[in-house]
């Protein structure tokens, strides 16, 4: 499976592609770099990303998943960045309970453009479990709202 790695404020991160479509994101530094023409866009666009000057992903995306994590991942992607969602509103919109989705959304393999981190608890931000947890949520969240008010 071609594999490309990219340096971010969060850390090292590998975009992964199959049959011409992204379906996984994941935290570290691949072992194999293939710099297909689709991982050279995905990897422009998080850098465009990590430098506020992107707020949408234009990517074919294909996360593996049974059909409620799809609704739930589609759901997801329709927040619009610098804006949030609670695990309820996203249960609505997608069907199940607040903690299905929240199991969906750990379950996403394709984190940042999956923009799971939009995500927030009735009582608060909520988890995370890409990168260092809350830490790396609340990091998305704060660049997210200054590119938001900055279009604005």
């Amino acid at each position: 499976m071609p594999q490309l790695s990219l340096h971010t404020p969060i850390g090292d991160l590998s975009v992964s592609e199959a049959d011409g479509a992204i379906v996984a994101l994941d935290w570290g530094w691949g072992r194999d770099q293939d710099a297909t023409a689709l991982l050279r866009r995905a990897h422009a666009q998080l850098q465009a990303y990590f430098d506020e000057e992107l707020t949408r992903f234009d990517l074919p995306l294909a996360p593996a998943g049974s059909p409620y994590r799809q609704r739930v991942w589609q759901a997801l992607c329709a927040i619009p960045c610098g804006q949030t969602r609670s695990y309820a509103a996203i249960a609505l919109a997608a069907g199940g309970s607040a903690r299905s989705v929240g199991g969906a959304s750990q379950s996403n393999p394709i984190p940042l453009l999956i923009p799971c981190h939009r995500v927030i608890a009735s009582g608060g931000i909520g988890g995370y479990s890409g990168g260092d947890g809350v830490p790396t949520k609340r990091y998305l969240l704060a660049l997210e709202t200054r590119v938001a008010r900055a279009q604005a």
